[in-house]
């Protein structure tokens, strides 16, 4: 499930599914259960469950759990955070289903009850919070915390805020979290990603048909988004058909990371990799080199040159190639001579001395063109949207971002975010630690290059190398440094192009019934 929705997109799905004929009781019903079902998958009859529920709908989901984990022989204590008269609709009633005790959840008393069980739900606040949590609810929530029991969250743990992933001062700290309908963005984004644990998504009657009306445009970075682009080689394909990216060396000592860029994009399917070097690295450059290929590159004049070929169709500009006035002029050749180029690194930092003129080549421009910052670049580049200085998440960062610029910003890091100026952002939630390396971030800029070269439309091609990027890293496990990165490159795409051979069989298995349900001659 592609799309993400924050509370307040997810109150509008809870209303417009009632509008449709859903009832309330029936969704969080289904919601409870869901919760329920995860905790008998996990934990034996007679295992001490103590349900903490809160004063809104998270309560209610509790109180449906505690009951229906009764009924399958758990032990379940239930403590409410508040008045149970003053409990409203739905959690009202699913609170009179509920026939076993209810107590107050008192600091005191919670860190008794934590003593004597064996795993703790969280219906405290779930995804709707959005200020830090205080008084007994702060108390309830330090104790779940120094208890160490392993948590079940509903919706979101307690604390954190399910639009941004920030946590909102006291949080729960869950080991699994199951939400409905679709995940939020706090399920993604750092810290909150942390929080949740494992996050497994409920089907509770929404339609999705909703969506429609909702108009999210967050979504998670799976191969759904961008699949129908990733298509492979046909058999009358030849290499020029495939795209030709050019990739810009650094001087003598620092040829690596261009080097790393390239091979990345000749793996993920450029039909031509080209090294563009200094005059200087070229006998370095050439002792690596063998599938990629190499050209004598005199400043930004022959870029221009290497340019003028038109089969030449990406461009990656940035990785080690120095800071200063001459970068800056490959930079702006580049905006004027290249079909679609991908900004990294040592460019990324030389514009940011004078980002404006940059920024109209770019938005004057119809070829993508991708900015791939870290957090330190970023705020080189964006000094008023900097994490040290906004409020803003990161998600709207990279948006704002990248409609400033008109640029594809690709915002790098375990949560990375894709923004285009469109207002599309995709989150990206597989990456692995280990990719916290020298390196990894060139392949990751060779990677967009290549899929440029290959055609994908900017804001895909970002997308898609990201996920690439991030199951490379899966794949070389521990232990990985940048070369091994690219080589992970032929199983994951094996892979996925059976699966899409499978799915497009598949999908004519389909018609054909279709045919003969209501076909005629």
């Amino acid at each position: 499930m592609l799309e993400l929705l924050t509370p307040s997109e997810m109150a509008r799905a809870d209303a417009a599914a009632i509008a449709r004929g859903v009832p309330g009781r029936v969704l969080m019903e289904n919601a409870g259960r869901a919760v329920a079902d995860m905790i008998v998958h996990r934990w034996p009859a007679g295992t001490r469950v103590l349900v903490l529920c809160g004063p809104g709908n998270n309560g209610g989901d509790g109180f449906v759990c505690a009951r229906i984990l009764r009924e399958r022989g758990l032990v379940v204590r239930l403590m409410l955070l508040g008045d149970r008269t003053r409990l409203t609709g739905d959690a009202a009633e699913a609170a009179e289903r509920w026939r076993g005790g209810v107590e107050p959840a008192e600091p005191a008393g919670v860190a008794s009850a934590l003593r004597d069980c064996r795993v703790v739900v969280d219906a405290l606040f779930g995804a709707g919070l959005a200020r830090p949590l205080g008084g007994a609810a702060a108390a309830v929530v330090e104790a779940v915390v120094a208890s160490g029991r392993p948590v079940v969250a509903v919706d979101l743990p307690s604390g954190v805020d399910g639009a941004t992933g920030r946590i909102l001062g006291p949080a729960i700290r869950a080991e699994w979290t199951v939400t409905f309908f679709r995940m939020k963005p706090g399920h993604l984004l750092l810290p909150g990603r942390i929080a949740c644990g494992k996050t497994l998504v409920a089907d509770i009657g929404i339609p999705a048909s909703v969506l429609a009306a909702i108009g999210s445009r967050t979504t998670r970075d799976l191969p759904e988004l961008w699949r129908d682009h990733l298509r492979p080689p046909g058999l009358a394909d030849h290499k020029y058909s495939r795209g030709h990216a050019v990739v810009v060396s650094g001087p003598l000592t620092r040829t690596g990371a261009a080097r790393l860029a390239a091979e990345a994009a000749l793996r993920v399917g450029a039909g031509l990799v080209t090294l563009a070097s200094p005059p200087d690295a070229l006998v370095v450059n050439a002792s690596h080199l063998t599938a990629v290929m190499l050209t004598r590159m005199n400043g930004a004049e022959g870029l221009a040159e290497i340019l003028a070929d038109t089969r030449r169709n990406a461009l990656v500009l940035g990785p080690a190639c120095g800071v200063g006035e001459g970068t800056r002029a490959l930079v702006e050749t580049a905006l004027v001579a290249a079909p679609a180029v991908v900004l990294d690194a040592d460019a990324l930092t030389t514009i940011a001395e004078a980002p404006d003129p940059i920024f109209a080549a770019i938005a004057a421009r119809a070829a993508p063109v991708v900015l791939t910052p870290h957090e330190g670049e970023f705020a080189r580049l964006f000094p008023d949207l900097a994490a040290a200085v906004s409020d803003l998440p990161k998600t709207e960062r990279a948006r704002r971002a990248a409609e400033r610029s008109g640029a594809i910003v690709l915002l790098k890091g375990a949560d990375t975010v894709v923004a285009a100026p469109d207002g599309r952002v995709a989150i990206a939630d597989n990456a692995p630690a280990d990719l916290a390396t020298a390196g990894s971030g060139d392949v990751l800029a060779g990677l967009v290059g290549g899929l440029l070269a290959r055609r994908l439309p900017g804001f895909e091609a970002a997308a898609c190398a990201v996920w690439l990027h991030g199951e490379c890293g899966r794949k070389a496990g521990p232990g990985l440094i940048a070369e091994d990165l690219a080589a992970e490159l032929r199983p994951i795409l094996a892979a996925f192009h059976e699966a899409e051979l499978r799915r497009s069989w598949s999908d004519g298995e389909d018609e054909e019934e279709d045919d003969d349900r209501g076909g005629s001659d």
